[in-house]
């Protein structure tokens, strides 16, 4: 959730509207429309799908699993991101999904990149490209250093019910 001044949002992608609204020099959308158009449909996009990635490959920044199996709706999923990758990447010219900076798009598909990384998803040069860069920023680092020190066991889960 992201409490700033009076306003609580609590929705990804609602947050990065928000955002782009109050600190618009930070270009989280395209200045472009048709840019800006394509930037909230792939943001909508990773938001509200991808459920058999999302279940097949659950985000753990702590692990790393060899020879994983991709299951064939996860496959799809893998497919139809990595299409949306190399199309946005070729199309604006990298090294972000619409040019040189990072957009609400990279802040949608970070979690992506993690499960890649955790799950050893083989991907093209271009992605894995993309990867590194996603990873090599401060604040994703920050985000991962933060997750690998959370506790393993959380006790909300280990209740017996």
């Amino acid at each position: 959730m992201l409490t700033h001044e009076d306003v609580k949002v609590w929705d990804t992608l609602a947050i990065g509207e928000y955002l782009n609204e109050v600190a618009p020099k930070a270009q989280l959308l395209p200045s472009n429309a048709v840019q800006r158009a394509h930037c909230r449909a792939i943001s909508g996009e990773m938001h509200s799908g991808f459920s058999a990635l999302r279940s097949s490959l659950p985000m753990n920044v702590k692990a790393k699993f060899k020879n994983f199996k991709v299951w064939s709706k996860a496959q799809l999923d893998i497919d139809r991101i990595t299409f949306i990758w190399i199309d946005c990447l070729t199309q604006y010219k990298g090294p972000f999904l619409f040019g040189k900076k990072p957009t609400l798009a990279d802040c949608m598909f970070a979690p992506v990149v993690t499960r890649f990384k955790t799950y050893g998803i083989a991907l093209d040069p271009v992605c894995e490209a993309y990867c590194r860069k996603i990873l090599s920023m401060p604040e994703m680092k920050e985000w991962i250093a933060a997750a690998t020190a959370e506790p393993d066991d959380i006790e909300e889960l280990e209740v017996e019910f």
